[in-house]
């Protein structure tokens, strides 16, 4: 190929690569901030613990959840009306403190009640609850909520004597909404 060939397709190749990048006229660009909100921490008491007292051997024997002393009862506190999950492990059975022997206890759906601020306390609270399942509700106006339990343990005629126990917990989450 001639010098002169080679200086005209050499001219052509940058006139076709100059006309296949588009020109850019005009630019913009905008901003946005990426935001959120953490919701203070909570706090869960167990203020009082579910007291069967004296059992006889056969003879079931309940503790209503409105019954001050005896119910077991809990305290919660967090963020203002924020919407929580209220989730018991409840126990099936006590246990002598060497867990050689073991005693019934049951709980039915009546057996908790909760009380959001709206209500007149443990005698009056807001709403019962069923403890054996996962409950949804609303923290008071002040972040606090009150949650009391109630259950019957059936010991048996053979019953061994002895203090038996086992523990009940209560996991409170928020949900996010």
């Amino acid at each position: 190929m001639r010098k002169g060939n080679l200086l005209q397709v050499i001219l052509y190749a940058a006139i076709l690569l100059m006309g296949a990048v588009p020109a850019v006229l005009a630019q913009e660009s905008a901003s946005i901030l990426a935001t959120a909100t953490v919701l203070p921490s909570m706090s869960v008491t167990g203020d009082n613990n579910l007291i069967f007292g004296t059992v006889l051997p056969d003879v079931d024997k309940s503790v209503d959840k409105a019954t001050s002393g005896f119910a077991g009862a809990f305290h919660v506190q967090g963020s203002n009306g924020s919407e929580i999950s209220v989730d018991f492990v409840l126990p099936a059975n006590l246990y002598t403190s060497d867990s050689s022997s073991t005693m019934s206890i049951v709980f039915v759906d009546t057996d908790a009640s909760y009380d959001d601020e709206t209500g007149a306390g443990q005698s009056s609270p807001t709403g019962v609850i069923d403890p054996r399942g996962l409950t949804t509700l609303n923290l008071g106006a002040s972040g606090a909520m009150d949650v009391w339990l109630g259950g019957t343990v059936r010991p048996a005629i053979t019953q061994t004597g002895g203090d038996y126990a086992a523990d009940v917990t209560i996991t409170i989450t928020y949900t996010g909404n």
